[in-house]
């Protein structure tokens, strides 16, 4: 499957990450940890767009800094697309997605939860951006987790994988959607508010959606762009929150 240019692109953002990578049934994960007290049979799966674990955009430590325990795996072995990437949308080729498909990111996923469950993890939350977007919706669908979220989702069958929600998940869903986003257009959000809307999702169901973003904005926006930096943001809070739901 080819990428949309707007999965490249983007800005890398400053920080420095405060959590550490460990493995955890062999597969390196990013985990990061609340300070204080928090649930600790529960646990945030962060599952990212092609840039991986590596990039320093990735929040799991904000996450955690909102009473989390976050872990977030490297789906790609220590292939994700680097960030210089971002300067040349061009430069990642078939032959990467090829490698990184779907089915084979999801073995690792797999593992990663089997691995969580034997250290007494029960109940989980996923957020999903962009590629990482697509096990979220799959997990939900299996009822893996329990709370489901994504930001500028790509690879989604429209409309076949909201109907497959409706008939057998039982994880409330969040999405946070974009004004500009060829992976998840217009039409896209339409569907999921036709089908997902109104209450016809039992378990429950909310779009946020950000004006003046494009593709990536939750991750790899520009935060010198105010839209942006709004939308960014708002899409954290609002995650946050629906995790409470967790």
């Amino acid at each position: 499957m080819s990428l949309c240019k707007e999965c490249v692109s983007g800005v890398t953002h400053e920080g420095t990450p405060l959590g550490q990578i460990e493995l955890v049934n062999g597969v390196s994960t990013y985990i990061a940890f609340p300070k204080g007290d928090f649930p600790k049979e529960k646990a945030i799966l962060l599952l990212t767009d092609i840039f991986g674990v590596q990039l320093n955009n990735n929040k799991a430590d904000d996450f955690a800094r909102n009473g989390f325990q976050v872990y977030m795996p490297d789906m790609f072995g220590g292939e994700a697309v680097p960030e210089n990437a971002m300067a040349n949308p061009g430069s990642v080729s078939v032959l990467w997605s090829e490698k990184n498909s779907t089915e084979s990111t999801r073995i690792v996923v797999d593992s990663l939860i089997t691995g969580l469950r034997h250290r007494g993890i029960t109940t989980y939350g996923a957020v999903g951006y962009c590629y990482g977007a697509r096990h979220v919706i799959d997990l939900a669908r299996e009822n893996t987790i329990s709370v489901a979220a994504v930001a500028h989702p790509s690879r989604l069958v429209v409309p076949g994988d909201f109907h497959d929600l409706v008939q057998k998940s039982r994880a409330p869903l969040l999405i946070n959607s974009c004004e500009t986003d060829s992976a998840f257009p217009q039409e896209s959000c339409q569907k999921a508010d036709e089908i997902l809307g109104e209450g016809k999702y039992q378990p429950g169901y909310a779009r946020q959606h950000w004006l003046g973003c494009t593709h990536g904005f939750a991750v790899r926006g520009d935060m010198s762009n105010p839209q942006v930096k709004a939308g960014k943001e708002g899409a954290f809070k609002a995650t946050v929150e629906w995790f409470l739901k967790l």
